[in-house]
């Protein structure tokens, strides 16, 4: 797989001069770098160490002015090599340069001891072992330190072996199927158009795909690639790329904007990020303090939010919040590093734990969850992430941000967590998932709604779904509200029918005046048989009116003891089943009825004999012809 390495070091410590003699290849491009003999944009080479191996390099500027560069290209290395010049030994910007590449993951690397020719044997001997002792506490403690020389040549094949060495033992860990690349340079070539540059730090792209630049959104496709020189129809990550982009001007793309594939980042102004500020900080960190953010190739202003305490001292780590004037896009795990206004330095880093920030009340459980997610095992960061990210839930193309996991590795990981009722896919459509304590809770929170509900209109059966809707669930997504709803009912805690809902077991209740109420109003019917009264002759008695006793009326008509004919006609249902049977027995008979033959048949005057027949059409029994009615054909 290929690998970048990283020069790091003090200004005018050799470093472009010892890249030139291991490669042939100048990294100081400009005039201006010339002009001044220093460093101060990015340069980039490679080394053919044989046998198919190339090594990418990234060249940095030393200069303390220029260390936001710096950042830059140690963004996306691999290892560094420590350039110390023996003439002077560690300097200022030795010391930052290294603490970045520790802030940033960096683990593995060599030291070059340079302009070995410019000492005595004495003095190198004397600065070898200040900087084996310097480096005793850092992860180059273990390193070799190889004495060398640019303008002699001494040392540089023990270098090459050194860097092979590391090339055969270093495995980077680059997914496959997130294409990034965090530009560091734009610039028009004659005949081409616009072209970026950056270190593709995970994922391939090829000629003819389709890419965005990010955070801006802005679209385009690959006209043309090279990697480390050469022109490419696909490039790998862990490679210097160029990319030709087609359609784009030089305005319209920022030194920090990431190249990636449509709709897989999700720029956000809001980071949950795990921070350690470095032993070496003269200060801590303080709640909303202002800072320089820097991530990949990207440096913006951020104000940095403690959430569990109110300052931060040097040598401890914690989770915080950075907030930003612009989104930026991230992955989980990302490094990033703060740089402090006075003095510009580094002094803390950390990695990014929740690229799609939230709303997070500093002191508050929700805090307790966000520091799960400092957790190293693929489940317990998609949980985290999900439980976080609350009733909108998360798609799969935001897990794959979220938790920087392989596509195979999160499906896996889903699979996982289903099974134990932690993650839920509630949207198969947008293949977009809740946290199964989250789906829990809203399943209790139900119940408790519709026992509350039945306490409070008992004589209900039921709650509507749309009713529910507009009410327990007003602020979930709809798919959610349906998905614990369907749940409730499979599991059967719940009973639907058709469009009402109610708990496993209610059973409608009157209270003792509203029982009277019933009594009487069933007698009544039922004693007035085919000519029942009018409900008002029945309320009056009662000292009701039609308002007060509605309750009761929809409790009687829903369970099948009476059913209203027209305007305040009712009817027990046994009256109407006999007047059915009739009607069904006289087109036995007979092809047709009229009015007069229904009066004959039952003996009804006009007043219950219309509203009748026009219950018996709307009811499908029937259907007028005219002045006649006919049977229906009834399957």
């Amino acid at each position: 797989m290929p690998v970048i390495m990283g020069t790091a070091g003090h200004i005018d410590h050799g470093k472009t001069t010892l890249i030139k003699a291991l490669t042939g290849i100048d990294c100081d491009r400009l005039s201006e770098e010339k002009k001044r003999g220093i460093t101060i944009e990015l340069g980039f080479a490679f080394l053919d160490l044989g046998e198919g191996n190339r090594l990418g390099i990234v060249d940095v500027p030393g200069h303390e002015k220029f260390v936001k560069n710096m950042v830059a290209g140690a963004a996306g290395v691999d290892f560094v090599t420590l350039v110390i010049a023996a003439d002077e030994g560690i300097m200022p910007q030795t010391r930052e340069h290294l603490e970045i590449c520790q802030l940033l993951g960096v683990t593995t690397g060599v030291v070059a001891l340079t302009k070995t020719d410019m000492v005595d044997e004495e003095w190198l001997e004397m600065v070898q072992e200040e900087v084996t002792a310097y480096l005793e506490p850092t992860f180059l403690s273990d390193a070799p330190i190889i004495p060398v020389s640019a303008h002699t040549g001494d040392g540089l094949d023990a270098l090459k072996d050194a860097l092979r060495g590391l090339l055969a033992e270093f495995k980077p860990k680059r997914r496959s199927d997130l294409f990034r690349l965090p530009v560091d340079r734009v610039f028009t070539m004659k005949g081409h158009g616009t072209v970026v540059t950056g270190t593709m730090i995970s994922g391939s792209i090829s000629v003819g795909d389709d890419v965005v630049l990010y955070p801006g959104g802005v679209n385009s496709k690959v006209r043309g690639l090279q990697s480390h020189g050469e022109t490419v129809e696909t490039a790998q990550a862990g490679r210097r790329t160029a990319i030709n982009l087609h359609g784009l001007e030089v305005d319209d793309i920022k030194r920090g904007d990431v190249v990636a594939r449509p709709d897989l980042l999700f720029p956000s102004r809001v980071w949950d990020i795990e921070l350690t500020v470095l032993k070496s900080s003269h200060l801590p960190l303080k709640h909303r303090r202002e800072i320089h953010f820097h991530h990949g190739a990207r440096v913006v202003l951020a104000r940095m939010y403690l959430l569990d305490r109110d300052e931060l001292k040097p040598g401890e780590t914690a989770v915080c919040q950075a907030r930003f004037a612009e989104p930026l896009a991230g992955v989980y795990g990302d490094r990033i590093i703060l740089r402090s206004f006075s003095p510009l330095r580094a002094f803390a880093g950390g990695r990014i734990l929740c690229p799609i920030g939230h709303e997070v009340k500093r002191f508050s459980d929700t805090v307790e969850q966000v520091k799960l997610l400092a957790d190293d095992t693929p489940e317990a960061v998609a949980a985290a992430q999900l439980e976080l990210a609350g009733k909108n839930g998360l798609t799969f193309a935001q897990l794959l941000t979220m938790t920087n996991l392989e596509s195979k590795g999160l499906e896996k990981t889903l699979g996982l967590l289903g099974g134990q009722q932690k993650a839920v896919l509630f949207d198969k459509e947008e293949r977009r998932y809740a946290g199964g304590e989250l789906v829990q809770r809203l399943s209790d929170d139900l119940l408790e709604y519709l026992a509350a509900f039945h306490k409070k209109d008992s004589m209900k059966p039921g709650v509507q779904r749309g009713e529910m809707a507009s009410s327990w669930g007003r602020e979930l997504p709809v798919k959610l509200f349906h998905f614990v709803v369907e749940r409730l009912i499979k599991k059967g805690d719940i009973v639907a029918d058709q469009e009402m809902v109610k708990l496993k077991g209610h059973k409608v209740s009157l209270a003792s005046d509203q029982t009277k109420v019933r009594d009487a109003i069933l007698t009544a019917y039922v004693a007035g048989g085919s000519t029942p009264p009018n409900l008002k002759n029945v309320l009056e008695p009662l000292g009701m009116d039609f308002k007060q006793a509605s309750g009761v009326l929809k409790l009687l008509q829903d369970q099948g003891e009476i059913k209203r004919i027209k305007d305040d006609l009712y009817y027990h249902t046994t009256v109407l089943a006999e007047l059915q049977a009739k009607v069904v027995a006289f087109f036995a008979d007979n092809q047709e009825m009229s009015a007069p033959n229904f009066k004959e048949l039952t003996g009804l005057s006009r007043k219950y004999l219309i509203p009748i027949l026009e219950y018996f059409d709307k009811e499908k029994l029937t259907v007028r012809v005219g002045d006649v009615r006919h049977l229906r054909k009834r399957s």
